[in-house]
């Protein structure tokens, strides 16, 4: 008898645990967010919200590029921040790939270090870009595609990130 309350306990706690752990995949809409908002405090920028449909605009592109992964804008109305790994990537990890791009960015020239990429970085601090959709998918080649959409879009020519 007190074997079958310990199983059914274990099983219990086992199942909770598996309702739980996706939430902390970082990919959810607050992780993507935290990452965001992390970077822009930091140059002292206010928080994005999460917007249900830029996020959807996110979703599907992110489903057209299943098939191949490949790293191409969308050319759509949003600011647009693209990532891809050859295994798995959560959505905290490319943001944190396109914050570090900050390492080359020049604030008193609005501009990149020569030969180096700092475009991510801007648009994720843009400050008049307030609302974020990202997205995630796991390709047919076993990479991971993910985009993040911003409005308004940033990186606008011949002005300032913040």
């Amino acid at each position: 008898m007190e074997f079958s309350k310990v199983s059914f306990l274990a099983l219990t706690c086992l199942m909770a645990l598996a309702l739980v752990l996706p939430s902390h995949a970082q990919n959810s809409p607050q992780d993507y967010l935290d990452a965001h908002n992390r970077a822009r405090a930091a140059v002292r920028v206010g928080p994005m919200t999460w917007d249900n449909t830029v996020a959807n605009y996110a979703r599907n592109y992110a489903n057209q590029r299943i098939r191949d992964c490949n790293l191409v804008h969308s050319g759509g109305p949003y600011g647009e921040n693209l990532a891809w790994s050859s295994g798995d990537l959560s959505g905290t990890d490319a943001v944190r790939l396109w914050v570090n791009e900050r390492a080359y960015y020049d604030y008193n020239s609005n501009s990149c270090a020569s030969g180096r990429v700092c475009g991510h970085y801007t648009q994720v601090v843009w400050r008049n870009s307030v609302r974020l959709g990202c997205a995630k998918v796991r390709c047919n080649n076993g990479g991971t595609f993910i985009i993040c959409n911003y409005a308004p879009a940033g990186n606008i020519r011949g002005q300032r990130p913040y």
